[in-house]
């Protein structure tokens, strides 16, 4: 199994991959009347639908962004920036991580996350002409009020959870799943030895904001994950679609 693609309706397929190619370094290809973006590599694909549009980012919808993992977050927002791309300034987040976020041009967030803390980068580690080189999509992060479920999806499916990491102070848990039979270096999923380690993973995460209790509104243009190895299509704990990859 593998988590193979985020679905995202969007108001112009060809605008919007023109953006992830050019800015992103993805490869596009052709898929009916959708567009499939990506890295090459076991990470998840962009599948972009149209049929969509006017969407805001939203706290208190279901869906939240995607997260690129890659060895250097200043080279890649120096890089955007010289387009005319606005990004936000690099920093550490907390103990969880080195990025910056930015929005595409239908305003759907990505977070740019470096593979080491602030501080932990070996020198030389990226082109500053080709940043994204070595970029993966590695999250495909939602909001839940209620992990249990999501667990109990997620292993239902033969994920396995990676990481906790605790964000208390703004009022949230993250819980990362994925596909996959390694084992993260710390036995304790909250450790801040796990997370470097977490963010090197060349698959893709599917990543929960855990605010306990919350509840959170559908958001019309997520339109479901796709999971390679999928017999059959069905619904995650939330409702949302879940289809064969």
């Amino acid at each position: 199994m593998r988590l193979s693609a985020l679905r995202l309706r969007v108001a112009d397929t060809d605008r919007l991959a023109e953006f992830y190619r050019d800015a992103m370094g993805m490869t596009t290809r052709r898929q009916g009347a959708s567009l499939r973006l990506g890295y090459a590599g076991q990470d998840a694909d962009l599948l972009l639908m149209p049929g969509g549009g006017g969407y805001t980012h939203d706290r208190g919808q279901r869906y939240w962004k995607i997260g690129i993992t890659l060895p250097d977050v200043d080279l890649a927002a120096a890089f955007l920036r010289e387009k005319g791309i606005e990004v936000s300034e690099p920093d550490q987040f907390l103990d969880i991580g080195y990025m910056c976020h930015l929005t595409d041009p239908e305003g759907f967030v990505i977070e740019l996350l470096q593979h080491d803390f602030r501080g932990n980068r070996p020198d030389g580690i990226a082109d500053p002409k080709t940043p994204f080189a070595d970029a993966r999509i590695g999250q495909i992060t939602l909001r839940t009020g209620n992990i249990a479920a999501e667990d109990a999806f997620c292993r239902a499916q033969g994920m396995q959870l990676l990481s906790v990491q605790d964000v208390a102070q703004y009022g949230f848990d993250l819980h990362f799943y994925a596909f996959t039979d390694e084992v993260p270096p710390n036995a304790d999923l909250w450790s801040v030895e796990n997370r470097e380690w977490l963010w090197k993973r060349p698959y893709t995460t599917l990543e929960f904001q855990h605010s306990a209790g919350a509840t959170f509104a559908r958001t019309p243009d997520f339109r479901g994950l796709e999971m390679q190895g999928l017999t059959q299509p069905g619904h995650d704990a939330f409702g949302d679609p879940v289809l064969p990859g």
